[in-house]
């Protein structure tokens, strides 16, 4: 592109003097954005997948059957894999060897030709070098030839050129790295996040071994992950904390000349559906033609068994939300020349892969329902349900708009709205009680600053259909001074305030509403989280006094700290503390210097960074199932106090 623009003509407004060519990994550096998505977490850990990606295409290719993860002290990286190690003889188009090629050059690898991978994930070629480039510095071992040939490098650039350092009786690629700090917000690696993705490979690979481990000090953890059962045992995982209702996973798979495609499902008495879609076992969480392919003919195949067998009569079809609730899925395809959006692969977009799946979809699933009448009759029951209560919803929802002026304009009698009218300038202030309400109406800047004030405990959606929430008095005034609708009406562009702040109490009945609130938003207006819209106050936790001084702590190591320097270095003045109760207690400026003043305050954005995580935490915590609440509770109650919404 560089050469391309260099070579336009020349004028007096715009010359060659204004063109600047970045050379080798330059651009990355430059720009990491284009390249891993951000610089934040997510940035980080991206970098991480890049590497194992690699690796993973030799295990689609059927030369590899372990990869070893590891997050060594100083959170360096080291992905080791048993593929064929990449070659290190000369590269014809360039003159140097193929290692460095692929280290150093965007666009390079053996993805392109067909030669290489008949599929892979990694189609753009930038992944070792994007690695590279944002890397403090970067080592690479090869075993190949009987030989181990090494060779490191340095933000991009080579510090040692490949050489010989012993001999070896194996095959594969070892890399470690440290991320660059100077490109990244944070480059602290978090067990979790790689964990999960790891294990999401193993279950795309069946009888693909991935062991990961954390060797930091005071952080050791470690699993080895395989599962023969692929993506069946996938959706099981998925269904863990959820009571299915059918016992076996409904499997399907199939293939047109390279492209292979794969199914797993089953259904729970959740009234959510959760989805999930893999391209080259890359995660296309915006879906693609593979999804599409797969709602049609889910939906399609289930209202002709319906209609076959006279539980639908005439033209009462159900719909594919109606189908698909309370369906986990995950689908697979693995096709050559997989097209995706954008270096992350958020969506794919081969259009034959449509045909693929809905072809494997009609074909297998008519089958199946035919050979399992006793699981067809729950699945099509389950979808009729669905569409009654749908019916319902729409009759509970008219009836809330004649009764409270829903989408009418006119705003529920709880909320004291602001003056501003630039939702981009709005925030509101979602309070529990009408005291702590009273307090941030008196305290709060009408300006830019709405109060809607909740009371009671509000409705658990996670156990609830949509049109026991049109008729919850709790939620519909919320509904209606966000007003953008929710599920399938919602409509961010007629968001009222992009800033919307849950605050609560300190104490475990204010994080019980905070999480009753965000499994709301999740699961019926999911896109104000994924655009960042959705917040937590932090009020503090202490009021100290010396004298007529005062300050607040929002921890106990704060109010450990803030006691010390008050006492300014005599150990017998008396500092009173005492601990706030509750945010109805504070005075209105109290409330507004600790917790609404914009120029003091804390806020913590709530964040989805993984929805099959998400998903999983709102039903375990939410759901029905007592056992995997408390097991969780049991495995994550040490990292309460650092707790973050």
């Amino acid at each position: 592109m560089a050469e391309n623009i260099a070579k336009m003509e020349a004028s007096q407004e715009y010359d060659a003097g204004a063109i600047q060519v970045l050379e080798g990994l330059e651009a990355v550096r430059k720009r990491p954005g284009m390249y891993i998505g951000s610089t934040s977490s997510s940035g980080l850990h991206h970098l991480v997948y890049e590497i194992v990606d690699n690796a993973i295409d030799e295990a689609l290719a059927g030369f590899c059957t372990r990869i070893n993860v590891s997050i060594e002290e100083g959170d360096v990286i080291r992905v080791e894999d048993n593929g064929r190690g990449i070659p290190v003889d000369t590269q014809e188009q360039t003159g140097k060897s193929a290692l460095e090629v692929v280290y150093t050059v965007l666009h390079a690898g053996g993805k392109f030709g067909g030669g290489g991978y008949k599929v892979s994930g990694g189609l753009h070629g930038v992944g070792a070098s994007v690695v590279n480039a944002l890397s403090e510095w970067l080592t690479v071992q090869v075993h190949r030839n009987g030989q181990i040939y090494e060779m490191s490098f340095s933000r991009g650039a080579i510090t040692e050129s490949i050489h010989v350092v012993g001999t070896t009786d194996h095959t594969g690629t070892t890399v470690r790295f440290k991320p660059d700090p100077d490109m990244f917000d944070t480059t602290v690696y978090e067990y979790e996040i790689l964990h999960t993705r790891m294990r999401e490979q193993a279950f795309l690979n069946a009888g693909l071994t991935i062991a990961i481990e954390d060797l930091r000090a005071g952080k050791e953890q470690s699993e080895v992950l395989c599962y023969n059962g692929g993506i069946r045992e996938f959706v099981s995982y998925l269904n863990r904390s959820k009571a299915p209702l059918h016992e076996d996973v409904i499997y399907l798979s199939g293939s047109s000349g390279d492209a292979v495609a794969e199914i797993a499902f089953q259904y729970s008495d959740s009234y959510n559906e959760l989805l999930v879609s893999f391209a080259n076992d890359i995660h296309t969480p915006e879906g693609g033609m593979h999804e599409t392919g797969f709602k049609s003919a889910l939906t399609r195949v289930i209202n002709n068994y319906g209609t076959k067998t006279k539980v639908i009569k005439g033209d009462d079809k159900v719909s594919g939300e109606d189908v698909r609730e309370g369906i986990s899925a995950v689908i697979s395809v693995k096709l050559p020349e997989a097209q995706f959006e954008g270096q992350t692969k958020q969506k794919l977009g081969n259009a034959y892969i449509r045909t693929l799946v809905e072809s494997l979809v009609n074909d297998q699933l008519a089958t199946y329902l035919e050979e399992h009448p006793a699981t067809a009759k729950i699945i099509l029951e389950k979808a009729m349900m669905a569409n009654r209560a749908r019916e319902a919803a729409r009759r509970a929802k008219e009836n809330v708009r004649r009764k409270t002026g829903l989408e009418s304009g006119q705003m529920p009698d709880k909320l004291q709205d602001c003056n501003e009218r630039d939702p981009s300038l709005c925030e509101i202030y979602i309070v529990e009680g009408d005291s702590a309400a009273g307090s941030a109406i008196q305290g709060r800047d009408s300006r830019f600053q709405a109060i809607l004030a909740m009371w009671g405990k509000m409705l658990n959606v996670e156990k609830a259909r949509e049109d026991k929430i049109y008729n919850n008095d709790k939620l519909y005034p919320l509904i209606a001074a966000l007003g953008t609708n929710i599920g399938n009406e919602f409509n961010i562009d007629k968001l009222r305030y992009q800033k919307i702040i849950i605050m609560a109490d300190a104490d475990v009945d204010g994080s019980h509403i905070r999480t009753l609130l965000l499994t709301f938003f999740f699961r019926y207006m999911r896109p104000l989280i994924e655009n960042g819209y959705v917040y937590s106050a932090v009020p503090p936790l202490y009021k100290l006094s010396r004298g007529k001084k005062q300050r607040v702590a929002y921890s106990d190591d704060e109010r450990d700290r803030i006691s010390a320097e008050m006492r300014d270095g005599n150990e017998n003045v008396k500092i009173d503390i005492s601990r706030f109760k509750g945010l109805g207690e504070m005075d209105p400026h109290e409330l507004w210097e600790t917790t609404m003043d914009p120029e003091t305050r804390s806020l913590r954005r709530i964040t989805l960074s993984d929805a099959i995580i998400a998903d999983t935490t709102f039903s375990v915590l939410m759901g029905e199932d007592v056992e995997s609440r408390r097991e969780w509770i049991e495995r994550n109650a040490k990292y309460a106090v650092n707790l973050d919404f």
